[in-house]
């Protein structure tokens, strides 16, 4: 009878039960500080039940519809109703969540509730730009508000788990999966790990237990990003001095910002599987980050130890995995499987086993679970903030934030608001489907605003559209291989024609939103398919083009970057992609976009990053052919990282370093005028490089240590001040400790990485 009350009275009769329940439940009553809640319900707990809170099941039937029969579902069903499953992922909609929910609360013995989790990367029914392109904006707190109106739409379908951010530092645009990151520089993308971790979870523990909050996942635990030839998967064989200096920061910050949970990579590390990696994930996170969420493994890696030949069977992957702390095996079946046993066997201690189901329930407790099973679960609050106002206009923030203007000659930008005709060109322009990027299951297909649609709004010129040639064959979905349609040039005649007689063409080119992404990497980087020869086909009839770049990568665009007076990057920019393109190339928005990975000029340039490493020949000294460089293109990006223009220009003046010389310890001041020397109002990001002169581990020849996002209107100046402390000066040696070492530093403030202002101090 109790059941039928809570089904047709709802979440505060059921609020009101686990109420009354508390009074007899000791880990249900909420004055009880966690761990101690922990602790009593684990004292409840058998062993096969502990084995089942680090066991997560894809969504395996339809739950609010019958009970499965037979097969492997079956199986998994009843798993859930023992109490053998602890998570459940891509289960969503609140009819969905709370059904399985409602299993796991109400008719197992112990009643815990599930944590439902889901990749939630840049948005989920409201989509912002992919991450890539959300670091090209440089701005800490759209970034934070972006990850803000993700959790806002996630907790209100059900999710309470985002498998994000991805904090992974990468140099190889060939691998598809530098649309998720921050991009090459571990500074910038240590501080969007954790403008990403505190928007999805809030700023501080206790905000968990907001309903409009969700745990975050830094993933990818850890090297994932380094994968040989950019290959989805494949091996990952760096130095320890690029494990500690580039690849772990992000990850730091991400702990630092208190995420709950991380999510461990598919590559190996020194030979060892990052899942069975003890190193990793006892050593460093859990031993000396003092980590005290949980780490999951990434999608059947538990099992997919075997086919690295790490172990001989499931029963040995799944031992390796637990003693190298992997907490939570996603999908590979094997804990549930395979763990009770080997504890009964001595193979696997009862202790490692009690620590991870600890974690998971702290996370539980700290999210508010057990206090109300059902808080994510309102069905009135899905149905208003799904897709409304308030997150279209904060995404819509967001992307413009994010474009980034590479060139502007001929005066062709911003673009004319009335007596111009305009051709506009490319099958990117009219597609509502592929601005959307990849990673955004939960979004409807077509829901973008298209480039066309967006530039439509501005009445005052004569808009003409033909698509040139279409981009793809056939039904693209997220599990698809794209196919390019590359002999198909019959759309060829029609796009010259309107382009002949037009004062302006804008040209909408670059990658599918589906061909960036997991499993996406690339050999080439050029414009996929015949867009290269359209773009040089209608450049002969008319050169006043402005490129617009579709993109998840950075692209070699050698041919475009010489002829073309003016370049867009756009990214894939999501729900509001068309808004955000057209308000930037008529000036209502000004671009202030900077690069967060180098551009190559080719693909045999990959991987290409700003801050490398002087070799002992890194000049032509000697007038001859020894020394470091291509015999067939310059050793220097198309575009470097920290790169972008704007329709204003800015003048950096006055450098100054508040002294010469600097004890150990104490701060450096430095401070620079920046003058807003152009006709329009305008955004800056200044930048600040160091390069440590002599050390006892060689540095790159320099490194991004602080920026900061000025406003400056036509003719103002500011000073930009900057501080750098030890925190900013030191670096991390082979075996992990961090070091500050006398001696002399460079510096350079500028608007990009390749040119400014330079001085130097010393340090005592």
């Amino acid at each position: 009878m109790k059941q039928k009350i809570v089904v047709m009275t709802g979440i505060f009769t059921l609020m009101t039960t686990v109420s009354m329940n508390a009074q007899k439940i000791p880990h249900l009553d909420q004055t009880k500080p966690i761990e101690e809640r922990i602790d009593l319900l684990m004292q409840q707990m058998t062993l096969e039940e502990k084995v089942g809170q680090m066991n997560q099941y894809n969504g395996f039937w339809e739950v609010t519809g019958p009970a499965p029969k037979g097969g492997d579902a079956e199986k998994k069903y009843e798993h859930l109703r023992k109490g053998w499953v602890g998570s459940m992922l891509t289960v969503r909609g609140v009819k969905e969540v709370k059904a399985v929910q409602k299993i796991a609360v109400e008719e197992t013995r112990l009643g815990i509730p599930l944590i439902i989790g889901f990749d939630v990367i840049h948005g989920y029914k409201t989509l912002s730009p992919i991450p890539l392109a959300e670091a090209a904006s440089w701005d800490l707190e759209a970034i934070k508000k972006s990850a803000q109106v993700a959790a806002d739409e996630a907790s209100a379908v059900g999710i309470n788990w985002t498998f994000g951010p991805n904090v992974d530092i990468s140099n190889d645009a060939r691998w598809g999966r530098v649309m998720e990151g921050a991009g090459e520089d571990p500074y910038l993308g240590s501080k969007i790990a954790k403008a990403r971790v505190t928007g999805f979870q809030g700023d501080t523990k206790a905000d968990l237990l907001k309903v409009n909050t969700i745990a975050a996942c830094a993933k990818h635990f850890a090297a994932y990003g380094f994968a040989e030839s950019g290959r989805d998967y494949n091996t990952v064989d760096i130095s320890d001095s690029k494990l500690y200096n580039t690849v772990l920061p992000p990850f730091k910050a991400a702990t630092d910002a208190g995420v709950r949970t991380l999510m461990n990579s598919f590559n190996i590390l020194n030979g060892v599987p990052a899942t069975g990696n003890a190193f990793l994930q006892r050593d460093i996170l859990k031993g000396q980050w003092k980590f005290d969420g949980f780490v999951v493994s990434d999608w059947a890696s538990v099992r997919e130890m075997i086919a690295h030949g790490f172990a001989k069977d499931g029963a040995e992957a799944t031992a390796k995995a637990v003693i190298a702390g992997s907490d939570m095996d996603m999908e590979s079946h094997l804990y549930v499987v395979e763990l009770v046993k080997l504890v009964k066997e001595g193979k696997v201690k009862e202790a490692l086993v009690d620590d991870a189901v600890r974690r998971i329930l702290r996370v539980k407790f700290e999210l508010g679970l057990f206090d109300n099973p059902y808080k994510y679960c309102d069905e009135k609050r899905e149905k208003v903030t799904l897709g409304s106002k308030a997150n279209n206009e904060a995404v819509l923030d967001m992307a413009k934030k994010s474009i980034v203007l590479l060139k502007n000659e001929k005066g062709l930008l911003p673009l004319k608001k009335s007596g111009q005709k305009i051709a506009l060109i490319g099958a990117l322009a009219n597609d509502k489907n592929s601005p959307l990027g990849s990673w955004r299951i939960a979004s409807d297909d077509n829901t973008a605003v298209s480039v066309l649609e967006g530039m439509q709004q501005y009445k005052g010129n004569q808009l003409t559209f033909e698509k040139g040639a279409d981009l793809t064959v056939g039904k693209t979905t997220f599990i698809d291989e794209l196919v390019f349609n590359t002999a198909d040039k019959s759309g060829f005649e029609a796009a010259k024609k309107v382009a002949a007689t037009a004062d302006v063409v804008v040209m909408v080119l670059g990658e599918h939103g589906f061909q960036s992404g997991e499993g996406r990497s690339r050999t080439n980087l050029d414009l996929p398919g015949v867009q290269q020869e359209l773009l040089e086909e209608v450049y002969k009839v008319n050169p006043n083009i402005v490129l617009v770049l579709n993109n998840g990568r950075p692209l070699a665009l050698p041919w475009a970057a010489e002829h073309i007076p003016a370049i867009v990057e756009a990214w894939h920019l999501g729900t509001q992609t068309g808004n955000a393109v057209a308000q930037v190339l008529y000036g209502d928005y000004n671009p202030s976009g900077k690069l967060p990975m180098s551009f190559p000029r080719n693909v045999g340039q990959v991987p290409i990053y700003y801050n490398n490493y002087n070799t002992g020949r890194p000049v032509n000294s000697d007038k001859n052919v020894f020394w470091s460089h291509y015999t067939d293109v310059e050793k220097t990006p198309l575009f470097p990282f920290g790169f972008g223009l704007s329709y204003t220009t800015f003048d950096y003046k006055k450098l100054k370093i508040n002294k010469a010389s600097f004890a150990k310890g104490e701060p450096v001041v430095v401070s620079v005028d920046i003058t807003n020397s152009g006709n329009y109002d305008g955004k800056e990001i200044a930048q600040l490089y160091i390069q440590d002169v002599a050390a006892s581990l060689a540095r790159p020849v320099k490194e991004l240590k602080g920026f900061e996002l000025i406003a400056l209107k036509k003719g103002e100046t500011k000073t930009v001040t900057f501080t750098l402390t030890e925190k900013e000066l030191g670096f991390y040696d082979n075996a992990g400790k961090y070091l500050v070492e006398a001696g002399t530093f460079k510096l350079m403030v500028g608007g990009s990485s390749d040119k400014g202002l330079e001085g130097q101090f010393e340090l005592e």
